[in-house]
């Protein structure tokens, strides 16, 4: 097979619509030959010390410090990312690879446990191999959230990244291929069918993914069927409540920082604004007058504000959803049309009269479109954003901050929450969701046993 002309995709330049080189798939049995490299370099990579394994991350940082502004020029050219925000993506893979490499031995140390006589205690042992199948969205982010914890924990990894992305997919395997072991980390450009064989090889021993909840699916049953570990972070419908007693500019200011974020391309972007009708007239009169300051086009050109969607494709489907809530009677205040341009670019769009039925309502819109909802009591509310087959963030506003932490705590199904501030990732806190938007957890302490083997041990002196 590997000597056969392999398929290949093109990609599409989303600033401006031209073909970019074709993604070349690898064959099956070169997929399986990097997983047998990822194997034996397992062997020797988990019995390297706990502090080399930091000096390697350590090493890692430097990297990304050394090529931060051509790699986020990348990202700008392969996804469309505004550069500012690319440059900060790589800003916070640093700061990844700096507190894991402060906290990983501490958090990796044997842990005592009780025992009636000798002593017991926990000990964190590597799996083996694990795929990481990431997207496209933070092709730099997702890919270092699952990869420096799964490789200081002492595993090795096979990357299998968004045929959109290929240049930061060599980006990726360039920089971690320069500080650890060979083998340690590899690329595999893989169709759908052979990454259903990897799953089941025997050989391979967990998988990550960070996608849609179609893909979360398809990867859970193939990993559940060969009993292999899973952490999916999937997609999300995440409310925004803002109640009558919020402070309305601190809930705007956060509710399009939220939804803006990557051009709303985020799994915890805001989704569904939630707001009490004794202030939903004014938060939509304020946001459509502050939607008329973003401005697409090319990224690099001055005054430019909101970039392009990542790909055509996804531009359109979003376009149909829009349009399908529009016909089930939601009000199109502004936005809604595709520009006569050549990139992948859809304006800001303000969708209010949203009610559950609705696309708007029910499904995840991946891009730059504001959906207001008007709520008319507290447990209204609550009732509208646990309406969902989602479960990833969620976020309240209110001035009387203790009502809104017993709301973010106790009533509203997610895994991460705010309180007068937008949902947001961070290396030291535990990241991911419930229901339709995953399992398992990444970052964190969490993220860093998500692929370990928590062993128990007796020791009697007899």
């Amino acid at each position: 097979m590997s000597s056969l002309a392999m398929p290949s995709h093109q990609p599409i330049c989303p600033l401006d619509g031209q073909k970019r080189p074709p993604y070349s798939f690898d064959s099956e049995d070169t997929c399986l030959e990097r997983l047998q490299g990822a194997k034996d370099a397992f062997l020797q990579w988990r019995r390297v010390p706990v502090k080399e394994r930091i000096k390697r991350v350590q090493q890692l940082q430097e990297v990304l410090q050394t090529h931060e502004q051509s790699w986020a020029e990348l990202m700008t050219l392969e996804m469309g990312k505004l550069p500012k925000e690319a440059q900060a993506e790589i800003r916070k893979c640093e700061s990844l690879c700096a507190w894991y490499g402060a906290q990983a031995e501490r958090l990796l140390q044997d842990q005592p446990l009780p025992a009636d006589e000798g002593n017991r205690f926990l000990t964190y042992q590597p799996l083996g191999p694990v795929m990481a199948i990431m997207p496209w969205n933070f092709p730099f982010w997702q890919v270092f959230r699952a990869a420096v914890p799964a490789l200081l924990a002492g595993n090795t990894m096979l990357l299998k990244h968004a045929p959109n992305v290929p240049g930061c997919s060599d980006a990726l395997a360039e920089a971690f291929g320069s500080c650890f072991p060979a083998g340690v980390f590899q690329q595999i450009k893989a169709e759908d069918a052979t990454v259903s064989t990897l799953i089941a090889d025997p050989r391979l021993r967990g998988v990550c993914l960070t996608g849609s909840d179609k893909a979360g699916r398809a990867i859970g049953e193939q990993a559940g069927r060969h009993l292999k570990p899973i952490v999916l972070e999937l997609g999300g419908s995440d409310p925004y409540l803002v109640l009558e007693d919020a402070d309305l500019e601190v809930a705007l200011k956060h509710c399009i920082r939220g939804r803006m974020r990557n051009n709303g391309q985020s799994c915890i972007a805001a989704k569904r604004m939630i707001v009490h009708s004794q202030l939903h007239d004014a938060f939509v009169e304020q946001l459509s007058a502050r939607a008329a300051e973003y401005h697409w086009g090319n990224p690099h050109d001055a005054g430019v504000n909101q970039a392009p969607m990542a790909r055509h494709d996804l531009r359109d489907a979003l376009h149909h959803q829009v349009m399908r809530s529009v016909e089930a009677g939601a009000t199109l205040l502004c936005g809604g049309e595709i520009p006569e341009h050549p990139g992948a670019f859809y304006p800001v769009t303000i969708l209010t009269d949203v009610q559950p039925g609705m696309p708007a309502f029910d499904e995840e819109l991946f891009g730059p479109v504001f959906v207001v909802i008007r709520g008319e009591s507290e447990q209204q509310m609550i009732d509208l954003a646990n309406q969902t087959r989602y479960g990833l963030g969620a976020a309240v506003f209110s001035k009387d901050t203790t009502r809104a932490r017993q709301i973010a705590r106790e009533e509203l199904a997610a895994g991460c929450c705010s309180v007068n501030a937008p949902v947001s990732s961070d290396p030291r806190i535990p990241f991911g969701g419930i229901y339709d938007s995953g399992m398992g957890r990444e970052l964190g302490a969490a993220g860093l046993y998500s692929f370990c083997n928590w062993k128990t041990v007796l020791v009697n002196d007899g």
